[in-house]
C-alpha cells in the first residue's frame, strides 16, 4: 500500500460554474479554440493531451465541455482515441473549486458522469497513456478507456470520500470491473493508491514502461490496433461491452463481418501468403 502525503489531487481553481453546460461551437479538430487539451488528428487516430499546467491537468468544466467535442467528433467520424496528460501528469483530478460551489441539482446533472460514460462507448478502441498521478476525476477518466498504459511515476487514486464526496463518476463500478471487488474497495474505502507496479499487478494497466518510451509505445499500440479491421474493432468492442453474454450478439456481430469485403480481402492475403493453406 502507498502512503504518499499530499498527492496534487484536485487543485483549486477559479472558474466559470457554468463552463460545463456552455457550448463552445462546432467541433472541429483543426479550430485552436481549446482551451485545456491539446488536439492532434492524424490519419487513424485522434490524440488528445490534458493541458492545465497550473492545476495539474484537473478535470473542470471547460475541459468536460471541449473533451465532448472530441467525442462529438469521434462518433461523428471514428477513429482509434490517444488520451494523456501534460507535463508527466495525467490529471490531478477534478476541480475543487467548481465541486465546492455544486449542489444537489448539479450532482444529478452528472457532469463528469455522463463524460465518461460517452468516452467509454467512443465507436472504436480508447487508450489512456499515464505518465503520472491520476487520482479523482483523472482517474475515473482512465478507467472509462479501453486500455491503460503507464509510466514508472504512474499513480491511480480516489481520494474522494477524504473531501466529504464519493467517487461518483464510475470508479465505484467500474474500478471494481477492472480490478476485482477486494483492490476496488481498498482503493475507495481504505484510500490505497495504485503506483505503476502494483496497476500492472492487478491489470488496471496493461505494461509499464520508461516515461521517455511512453509516448512511442501507445502509439505502437494503437499502430497495432490500426492494422485490424475497424469495422471488427468497432463491433468487438460493442459485444465486449454489452451488459451480459448473449450468444444472438456475436452471431449478429459476425454476419455483419462475413458480408464485409474487408475480410474477404485479409483472409484472402493471409491464404496466399499460406500458398493457399488454411
Amino acid at each position: 500500500m502507498n502512503t504518499r502525503e499530499e498527492p496534487p489531487y484536485e487543485t483549486p481553481v477559479s472558474v466559470n460554474p457554468a463552463a460545463a453546460n456552455s457550448s463552445y461551437g462546432k467541433p472541429s479538430y483543426g479550430k485552436p479554440s481549446y482551451e485545456t487539451l491539446s488536439v492532434e488528428e492524424r490519419t487513424d487516430r485522434v490524440v488528445v493531451t490534458l493541458r492545465r499546467p497550473a492545476a495539474r491537468n484537473a478535470v473542470n468544466g471547460r475541459m468536460v465541455a471541449e473533451l465532448h467535442r472530441v467525442c462529438e467528433e469521434l462518433e461523428r467520424a471514428p477513429k482509434l482515441l490517444l488520451l494523456t496528460g501534460h507535463g508527466g501528469v495525467f490529471a490531478g483530478g477534478a476541480d475543487i473549486g467548481e465541486l465546492r460551489r455544486r449542489g444537489r441539482d448539479e450532482a444529478l446533472e452528472g457532469i463528469n458522469s455522463r463524460l465518461f460514460e460517452r468516452v467509454r462507448r467512443l465507436p472504436l478502441p480508447t487508450v489512456a497513456a499515464v505518465p503520472g498521478w491520476a487520482l479523482g476525476g483523472g482517474a475515473e477518466l482512465a478507467y472509462a478507456c479501453d486500455l491503460r498504459i503507464a509510466g514508472p511515476n504512474a499513480v491511480f487514486g480516489n481520494p474522494e470520500p477524504g473531501l466529504g464526496i464519493l467517487a461518483a463518476a464510475g470508479a465505484c463500478w467500474r474500478l471494481r470491473e477492472l480490478v476485482g471487488e477486494s483492490v476496488a474497495k481498498q482503493v475507495l474505502l481504505a484510500g490505497r493508491t495504485l503506483d505503476a507496479r502494483a496497476a500492472l499487478a492487478c491489470g488496471l494497466v496493461m505494461d509499464v514502461v520508461p516515461t521517455e518510451r511512453l509516448p512511442a509505445e501507445a502509439h505502437a499500440l494503437l499502430d497495432r490496433m490500426a492494422r485490424s479491421s475497424a469495422l471488427a474493432l468497432r463491433l468487438t468492442k460493442l459485444v465486449t461491452d454489452a451488459s451480459g453474454a448473449h450468444p444472438v450478439a456475436d452471431d449478429l456481430a459476425q454476419a455483419v463481418l462475413f458480408e464485409s469485403p474487408d475480410k474477404e480481402e485479409r483472409m484472402t492475403r493471409f491464404l496466399e501468403k499460406k500458398g493457399g493453406r488454411a
